[in-house]
């Protein structure tokens, strides 16, 4: 990692995904060693969660065969029932760690009308669709500092608004 900047866009992609044994216990002691000078900022946005009544669970994947976390969004519906909202995906790469957030493609613009800044809605913008019928487009952060949680929580605080 040394003095590069971190990356709100997936050049780190060739990274090697931690986080792969079912049976590891996951401890701070394991995100330190897998996350090593961006521990620090892991600690501060698991800090900054409850700001945003989101809570972060993990678990381990066999279709992926990984461990991922989950950031949900839990409220009572109209009618008190318990609701829930998957506002975010999080892995953990070697020495950063990922957080993705899909949006349905329908909400594109009011995304690019956030004030998130150029470099922001150029990700947004590029952004491209997946698949053939999902309408959805990921916004992936590959943080090693708190440069872009200003603009990971707007786009949380966003997507929690279209429940």
């Amino acid at each position: 990692m040394g003095n590069k900047k971190p990356e709100p866009d997936t050049a780190k992609s060739s990274a090697l995904q931690l986080l792969r044994d079912p049976d590891i216990q996951l401890t701070d002691a394991v995100f330190r060693e897998a996350l090593g000078p961006a521990n620090a900022a892991y600690r501060a946005f698991l800090d900054e969660l409850p700001n945003h009544d989101i809570q972060l669970e993990w678990r381990y994947y066999t279709d992926g065969k990984a461990w991922l976390g989950k950031g949900l969004y839990r409220w009572k519906g109209a009618r008190g029932g318990q609701k829930e909202m998957t506002v975010f995906w999080m892995s953990i790469l070697d020495g950063f760690f990922k957080v993705s957030i899909f949006f349905p493609e329908a909400s594109r613009a009011d995304l690019l009308a956030l004030p998130l800044g150029e470099e922001m809605q150029q990700m947004i913008t590029n952004s491209r669709q997946m698949g053939k019928t999902l309408k959805f487009f990921p916004v992936v952060f590959n943080l090693c500092s708190d440069e872009f949680f200003a603009a990971v929580f707007a786009l949380a605080d966003f997507k929690k608004s279209t429940k």
